[in-house]
């Protein structure tokens, strides 16, 4: 059985003061968790370390990197190396985002490498993928995601792709105040489950966690995460308020 598993993607928000109250504020609202849910935290990059040492003690509660450079080391001024993330013992890394594909040009190779450095350095890849409202409208958004689904993970073998987790984020239901209904969010799930199924087989395809990310709230949570295919979401905006995110975790 896939884990179930909330991740908190904060963006470009909060500073280090603010970072650390929000941090403190989910650790104490997590007392409230079932045992088999677990949490990923994103903040922004330079209170990555501080932040790992904020949650050590809750077992429960993970770390992640929003982004990673597809670069092991050299002259790429600005970037951050998978090794660097795994240095400081982090657990995730988001890789593929909307908005990393979108405002950063990032390709589906660029995705694709920055994967197999994160496995190579023992930091767990959650992958992105998605369609924007054209493509919604135009009926071709399943063959889209499976494309991206198959450029990005299809190279890695069974026991690689088993460490990987995929999130399904509708890009027209990002920020937009809209939302995949639970039955358009599990159509997807479940044709990427079937997929990873016919080339990995069902012991591959039943333990990876598929999330959901299209503006997951605590008003639809519980009948997202109710549908067969969806084991935890990838949260936005809902992430930033620390009664909201601990709401969304416990709709299982």
């Amino acid at each position: 059985m896939a884990q179930k598993l909330v991740v908190g993607n904060w963006k470009l928000n909060k500073n280090f003061s603010e970072t650390e109250l929000l941090i403190k504020e989910i650790v104490d609202a997590a007392a409230t968790l079932p045992p088999f849910v677990k949490l990923g935290i994103a903040p922004a990059f330079p209170f990555l370390h501080h932040a790992i040492g904020l949650v050590q003690e809750h077992a429960q509660i993970d770390i992640c990197a929003q982004n990673v450079s597809n670069h092991d080391a050299g002259a790429y001024t600005g970037e951050v190396s998978a090794e660097m993330l795994a240095s400081i013992g982090l657990k995730y890394c988001i890789v593929g985002h909307s908005e990393r594909r979108e405002y950063f040009g990032e390709t589906n190779l660029v995705i694709r490498e920055k994967v197999d450095l994160l496995l190579k350095n023992g930091v767990t890849p959650i992958v992105c993928f998605g369609e924007n409202l054209t493509l919604r409208t135009n009926g071709s958004y399943l063959s889209y995601i499976i494309e991206q689904l198959e450029a990005c993970l299809f190279h890695l073998t069974k026991e690689e792709v088993s460490k990987v987790i995929i999130a399904y984020e509708p890009i027209w239901a990002i920020g937009t105040g809209e939302t995949a209904s639970p039955e358009q969010a599990q159509e997807v799930h479940k044709s990427i489950r079937n997929h990873l199924f016919g080339k990995y087989g069902a012991d591959v395809s039943e333990q990876i966690s598929l999330l959901y990310g299209g503006s997951c709230k605590p008003n639809n949570a519980v009948s997202l995460f109710s549908q067969a295919d969806i084991d935890g979401g990838l949260i936005g905006g809902a992430a930033l308020n620390a009664s909201d995110f601990i709401q969304i975790a416990n709709s299982f």
